[in-house]
Order: C-alpha cells, then sequence, then structure tokens
C-alpha cells in the first residue's frame, strides 16, 4: 500500500494500531472529538504547531496535585506564549472516576483557571487507547512536523505531593524549550504516573 506522505498519519482508532503510534520518531496519529461545547476537533486542525496532549482525571490525586498547585495551569500558560497548542483529554468511561460530560469539563476549567486550547471528551477510550495513554496525567509532545518527540510523565518526581511539584523537572517544558531552540529533546520519554486511565469496558 503506498505510505500517505502528511505531516499527520491517518490512522484508524483500533486497538491494533495503539501498539505502534506511541513511539517517539513516529508520525502522530490523527484522531477527531468533540470539545467542551460540542465542537469537532482533529488533531490534523493543528498541522505546522507544536501539540501537547495532557490525559486528564479531575478526581485522581496526581492530577490534583499538578492543578491544585497550580503547575499545570503554569505549564499551560508558558505553552501558549509560544503559540503551542494544548488538547487535554479525558478518556474517562461512562459511570468510572473522573469521566465528565460536556457542562462538568466546562466548569473544571472555570474553577481551575486551566487553558488548554481543548478540552476534549473520549467516553469510549478511542484516542487514548491509540496513544496507549496508560496514566493521567500522561504527556505527548508533538512537533510542527508531526512527528511525536515526548511521551511520558508531566514531571520527575512520581508522588501525588503538591510540595513535590517544586525542585521537579518539568519534561515537557523541557522538551518544548528543546524543540524552540532547534535542538532534539533531551529527555524523549519517561515512566508515565499517576491513576491509570479508566477506560470504558477495563
Amino acid at each position: 500500500m503506498k505510505t500517505l506522505l502528511s505531516a499527520f498519519a491517518i490512522v484508524s482508532i483500533t486497538a491494533a494500531c495503539a501498539v505502534s503510534a506511541q513511539v517517539v520518531g513516529q508520525p502522530a496519529p490523527n484522531f477527531r472529538l468533540s470539545d467542551a461545547s460540542g465542537k469537532a476537533v482533529s488533531l490534523s486542525d493543528f498541522r505546522g504547531k507544536t501539540v501537547v496532549l495532557e490525559w486528564h482525571n479531575p478526581d485522581c490525586p496526581f492530577v490534583r496535585k499538578h492543578y491544585g498547585s497550580g503547575n499545570m495551569q503554569r505549564t499551560q500558560a508558558a505553552a501558549a506564549r509560544d503559540g503551542v497548542v494544548w488538547l487535554t483529554i479525558n478518556s474517562g468511561g461512562p459511570g468510572k472516576q473522573g469521566h465528565v460530560n460536556g457542562a462538568q469539563a466546562r466548569a473544571f476549567l472555570s474553577q481551575s483557571g486551566a487553558t488548554p486550547t481543548a478540552y476534549l471528551l473520549d467516553p469510549d477510550g478511542a484516542a487514548g487507547r491509540l496513544y496507549d495513554a496508560k496514566t493521567t496525567p500522561h504527556m505527548y509532545v508533538i512537533n510542527p512536523a508531526g512527528t511525536l518527540v515526548y511521551n511520558g510523565a508531566i514531571d520527575d518526581k512520581p508522588t501525588p505531593n503538591p510540595a513535590d511539584v517544586n525542585g521537579a523537572r518539568n519534561h515537557v517544558l523541557a522538551a518544548l524549550a528543546d524543540l524552540k531552540a532547534g535542538r532534539s529533546v533531551a529527555v524523549p520519554t519517561s515512566r508515565p504516573y499517576g491513576c491509570s486511565v479508566k477506560y470504558a469496558g477495563s
């Protein structure tokens, strides 16, 4: 089959793709989800831009660590200042911990002061499984060419303690700084930590 040469690989959202879709150095697979207001958003909408993907569960203590301390909001704001697209994705299945509907997602954004480009709802877990998102948070960085350049934790302090934000290496900000400077990402992978993603049917 002829290889499709595009900035973002058009990959079917199937479990079979999930194994290879998360590999750093490979094209980031496209997905299409509804945001908190019901608008359809595709990764390919942001071709030519750096994109951060953040898997989210508002009830997870590890997520609360980063939002309660303001660390995630500061990271989002720093990324936005450099024109980076930030997509927060909730793959929690209906009835599972952390699952939200659009109204609840909008309320979270308002209450927390979070400023992602979009908050995306993935209740069937298709996008999460496509990327093999394991935890909340689980972070990915995609460069303007559509290549996955970072996959892993937000930082190097795998605890739910907000005090541990201080002195931690923020892997996402470091990856974005490397991209901005035209360097290869120094730490392209790390072990994600947090609550397991509560997929539908799991």
